[in-house]
């Protein structure tokens, strides 16, 4: 009996042992995550002060940006599509929104609508014909204030060989240095609509709508210097 109740000591002892150094061994580990997660990613703040934005030009941050659209089809929901490819530069001026100009390039085979052969048929030449139009571009021409950090943006779109003017509306998010890269970084939202039979894209209709619904997100960033 009583080496019995030495054995159960033991076990108990043990037990509590490595119950200490489990417990240690996940405090470590908290403190090296915590350690890994800088102060400021937790409490990071942007401003919309536009005065306070470096003048410069910025480039579309690829890894942070999203081009969706959405379009009737047949009158049961407005599907979903996206460009995963595109590219853009910002000159921010002097004078912030008012004065500033955008240009982006958007791979037109990049087009995703998650149905392959759906795919296929919008980049063949039965819609975009991106063998022959490979470019999708927009380069911006005026922007009207309508608020604070907020306005419209009208510029030149090209689809398919075809250039026509939209207009988007645009809200300015807010620009900090990105507490990982230390880049200074503006954050952008907008979302237009325009008819996709003015760029000779008719296909389809009326089964597909006419109307197309465009929705952006979008980061820029100021390259070092000497980058």
């Amino acid at each position: 009996m009583v080496m019995l109740f030495e054995l159960r000591i033991d076990d108990m002892r043990t037990f509590t042992l490595r119950a200490a150094l489990t417990r240690a061994f996940l405090l470590t580990a908290l403190a090296t995550a915590a350690a890994c997660t800088p102060l400021q990613v937790v409490t990071h703040t942007v401003s919309t002060t536009e005065t306070r934005v470096p003048v410069g030009r910025y480039t579309l941050d690829p890894n942070h940006c999203s081009i969706t659209f959405d379009i009737d089809h047949f009158k049961y929901s407005r599907f979903t599509m996206r460009f995963d490819r595109k590219t853009a530069q910002l000159d921010w001026n002097p004078g912030g929104l008012d004065k500033s100009a955008v240009t982006v390039s958007i791979d037109a085979s990049s087009l995703d609508t998650n149905v392959p052969i759906l795919d296929r048929m919008v980049k063949s030449d039965q819609m975009l014909d991106v063998a022959r139009y490979p470019e999708i571009r927009f380069v911006s021409t005026r922007f009207e204030r309508t608020g604070d950090s907020r306005g419209t943006l009208t510029g030149d779109l090209t689809i398919h060989g075809a250039t026509q003017p939209v207009t988007l509306d645009v809200t300015f998010n807010g620009f900090a240095p990105d507490p990982l890269t230390k880049q200074d970084t503006l954050g952008f939202s907008a979302e237009g609509r325009f008819s996709r039979s003015k760029f000779g894209l008719s296909t389809w209709y009326p089964a597909v709508g006419d109307d197309v619904h465009v929705r952006i997100q979008a980061e820029f960033v100021k390259p070092p210097a000497g980058g």
